[in-house]
């Protein structure tokens, strides 16, 4: 019997807008349709997969026609002229990401892809209210296991699971971040199966990034695409930058008024580096790396040419055990030391706060929808795809006993690394993965093989399906207080057959389009600008 597992740049074309009318059942904007008959995406194959931007039979979804419309009009080869064109636009711009494994060279360029992804307004209301609803459930657990610990006294999650995670922080033990606030910044990976349902594939609560290349994607496509962005109304996402600096002042301790704010950086060899001076850039803050903090008093200075200035709020994107090395690792060269007793002592704000790692832990995943029917006593409204704790012996003999069939994790892994996709796999790698079981149940869990999702996508000079994930941002100062940039990152799996999305794996990315609801404000394509939706 199978168990119960866990339920815990180119403009050159002239781009014919397609006249719209307004559905009179329920005035919403993403039912708008075109007059004309349902455009067609030809030569296609959906492969028997849900496609985000056409049905089974290629027809366009609602939100699509204009798009696929356009795509029926461009001449033989034009939009891989307009791929090779935004291609060459994020090369000039450095967009890059590095690849510490890849012997041909570390840094690489973040491969783009030229279709959009488009969500409707519908979905896109379900995905808000989901992911507010789950980061203030997670919020409410960090605060908890390190303190109170009421999940645990209730049976919910057993102690064992928590403590002998290792991103679980003994040092953060008593800490009480400003607003009970300890993800401040979330990046939250979502995939759609073949019935279009959305599931939470895992949270990304310590230092997420990619949020850089939802903003540089969007910029390149405006300009190429104009005429189509403008019609499709597309919700903007211009404005992270400053809602995430906004964000920053307001978390910063109670007794500062006009606080200094810098982000935190392991220096340029980090695979995220370009992202960090981006954000930075952007925010119209300081880019610093530990040399340049200084801890004095239980206060953090940053060296300037004038003399030490006082540091309120740090954007932290070094992982945990780096940040402190009188706190943490001792031979990390990263960090400040002496950071953690200015933060204890509530002279510095940390976003994230450390310790936030454990809500990243795979295992402790499996409990998310259990932590909000009790902190928040609602149901889910975002499912956590099924899940096998392996550390519990009735998981781990049914993960054993399939594991031709399922996807196989470590618990603390990221970047596409650790997994073993038992429908692709050798009997070899299977016996490999199955020893490592037996050996650390702890460090492993197990999910079914679901059919993703996948979205048109260029292949040479042509487009084909291939499987697609989607992490949308989130940003909260207070438990009450949550906001989710409209639309994110949409990551693509380029290989053929491939279900691993990761850049870090040959991953490459979309630009996502939300589609406004009346009312909602719309993108302009023009750099910056947003327009009203036509009530």
């Amino acid at each position: 019997m199978q168990p119960a597992c866990s339920v815990r740049l180119a403009h050159s074309l002239q781009e014919k807008p397609v006249m719209q009318k307004q559905s009179s059942s329920t005035g919403s904007a993403s039912q708008v349709q075109s007059l004309g008959p349902i455009p067609k995406l030809p030569n296609y194959e959906t492969g028997g997969f849900f496609d985000e931007l056409v049905d089974v039979n290629n027809l366009a979804r609602p939100d699509a026609e204009e798009l696929v419309s356009l795509f029926n009009r461009l001449p033989p080869k034009e939009l891989l002229r307009r791929q090779h064109a935004i291609e060459q636009s994020l090369y000039r711009m450095g967009i890059t990401f590095t690849v510490y494994s890849d012997k041909t060279g570390t840094e690489k360029i973040m491969p783009f892809d030229v279709v959009p992804r488009i969500v409707s307004a519908m979905l896109w209301k379900h995905i808000d209210a989901g992911l507010k609803q789950r980061i203030r459930a997670l919020n409410r657990f960090l605060c908890d296991i390190y303190n109170e610990r009421e999940i645990v006294q209730a049976g919910i999650i057993p102690a064992d699971l928590i403590d002998s995670a290792p991103a679980y922080l003994k040092e953060c033990r008593g800490l009480k971040p400003f607003n009970d606030v300890w993800c401040h910044i979330t990046g939250t990976d979502l995939v759609r199966d073949d019935s279009g349902t959305v599931y939470v594939l895992e949270d990304n609560l310590r230092c997420p990034s990619g949020v850089s290349y939802v903003l540089q994607n969007r910029h390149v496509m405006k300009r190429n695409f104009p005429q189509v962005f403008s019609a499709s109304r597309v919700r903007p996402v211009n404005d992270y930058s400053s809602r995430l600096f906004q964000l920053l002042c307001d978390v910063a301790p109670p007794h500062v008024s006009d606080p200094t704010v810098v982000v935190l950086t392991p220096g340029v060899f980090n695979s995220a580096y370009y992202e960090h001076s981006y954000l930075a850039q952007r925010m119209g803050v300081e880019l610093v790396e530990g040399r340049d903090l200084v801890v004095e008093g239980d206060m953090v200075y940053m060296r300037t040419t004038g003399g030490l200035q006082r540091v309120d709020v740090i954007y932290r994107r070094i992982d945990d055990a780096f940040l402190d090395p009188k706190t943490f690792r001792k031979d990390s060269v990263l960090g400040v030391s002496g950071l953690m007793d200015a933060y204890r002592a509530g002279n510095v704000t940390l976003a994230n706060a450390p310790g936030t790692g454990i809500a990243d832990d795979k295992v402790i995943y499996a409990f998310v929808p259990d932590m909000i029917r009790f902190y928040l006593d609602e149901e889910p409204i975002l499912p956590n795809v099924p899940t096998y704790v392996c550390q519990l012996e009735e998981d781990r003999q049914y993960v054993l006993d399939h594991m031709d069939e399922l996807v196989i994790k470590a618990a603390g892994e990221s970047g596409g690394y650790g997994i073993l996709i038992g429908t692709q796999s050798t009997k070899a790698e299977r016996d490999e993965f199955a020893k490592k079981i037996i050996e650390d149940p702890r460090n492993w869990i197990a999910q079914p093989t679901l059919k993703l999702s996948r979205s048109p996508t260029m292949v040479d000079d042509h487009l084909e399906g291939r499987h697609v994930d989607l992490r949308p941002y989130i940003l909260c100062s207070r438990p009450d207080d949550v906001w989710v940039l409209p639309g994110g990152l949409t990551r693509v799996a380029l290989r053929k057959g491939s279900l691993v999305v990761n850049s870090s794996q040959g991953g490459g990315s979309k630009d996502t389009w939300v589609v406004a609801e009346q009312g909602q404000r719309v993108a302009s394509s023009k750099d910056g600008a947003t327009e009203p939706l036509d009530s």
